[in-house]
């Protein structure tokens, strides 16, 4: 897969991903200027010439990578001097680093429900693990989605351990015990965006006494959404149950885009405010404590350079 192909790809899957561009080429080099390949944390697309310029610059886009973060840094490189490469020739390597932005959700359960819901969240901005315990559920399945990975796993709730934080959860297996253990995992984590658990609320009052004999909170309790989906989308059809549950993750994470914005625009009144008056003592410690984390990631990621 060539780099533009490698591009698309990372892009629709909501993948991380670095490009990297050789620019401002003098003397003799393995490649010319504009020159791209892209990196990812499991693997490379393209080439920029092989060597120790390309070994170095995967370890740089590696490092910039963990921080999480978009961004864009610009780099020297002598060929000769200090990379040991007989061209001699010297670069700047463009860094642009395209962080992952889709929410991440787990859906436990491929029967009707599930089979229904896939397709439609599939074609949201999100990275979906699909989670069941029966590989034949999934045999006359072909999912052609690329931000879609299926998982047989015949204890599901050890999954959960695999996901980063914020995540999204949706369980809605075939057994009521099955559900428990996975939402037991799910709340023990404390760590998710969102949880959804399909069952009526006869099922969610047994699975609260029970949850609550497991040492669970009733604040905990209180982030759990059962039954699951809006409530003002009716249906018992496996589509209209899957739309509901779909239509409630869509306004989860709308309303949280939403509080990110105005979280930023009231930030950014008050550091337009502080701009005019006297700063305070907390503003000025902020603010030095940002540049300071600023300042040792790009310090530690620059370590790469030398290091390797």
């Amino acid at each position: 897969m060539n780099w533009v192909a490698a591009v698309q790809h990372l892009t629709n899957a909501g993948e991380a991903y670095v490009l990297v561009t050789l620019i401002g080429v003098a003397g003799s080099t393995p490649r010319d200027s504009g020159t791209k390949m892209v990196i990812t944390t499991e693997g490379i697309y393209d080439s920029i010439g092989g060597g120790h310029l390309e070994h170095k610059t995967i370890k740089f886009a590696q490092a910039l990578l963990k921080t999480g973060d978009a961004c864009q840094h610009l780099e020297h490189f002598q060929l000769g001097i200090h990379l040991d490469q007989c061209c001699g020739g010297s670069t700047n390597v463009l860094f642009e680093c395209f962080a992952a932005t889709q929410a991440h959700i787990m859906v436990f359960g491929a029967g009707h429900v599930g089979t229904a819901l896939i397709p439609i969240l599939a074609g949201l901005p999100c990275k979906i693990t699909w989670v069941d315990s029966r590989e034949q559920q999934f045999n006359n399945l072909s999912t052609d989605y690329v931000n879609v990975k299926k998982v047989v796993r015949a204890n599901p709730q050890d999954e959960v351990a695999n996901m980063p934080r914020n995540s999204y959860y949706i369980v809605l297996t075939h057994r009521h015990q099955m559900d428990f253990d996975i939402s037991l995992e799910v709340i023990r984590q404390e760590d998710y965006a969102y949880f959804g658990l399909i069952g009526s609320r006869g099922k969610w009052q047994r699975f609260q006494q029970r949850l609550l004999q497991r040492n669970v909170t009733q604040e905990q309790l209180q982030t759990v959404n059962c039954p699951i989906g809006l409530s003002n989308v009716s249906g018992k059809l496996p589509m209209e149950v899957a739309v509901s549950i779909s239509s409630e993750v869509i306004e989860h994470y709308q309303n949280l885009k939403s509080e990110n914005k105005n979280s930023q625009k009231t930030e950014g009144k008050f550091e337009a405010v502080a701009s005019i008056q006297q700063p305070s003592s907390l503003d000025v410690k902020r603010k030095q404590k940002a540049a300071l984390h600023q300042g040792v990631q790009l310090k530690m990621i620059k370590q790469v350079l030398n290091d390797n």
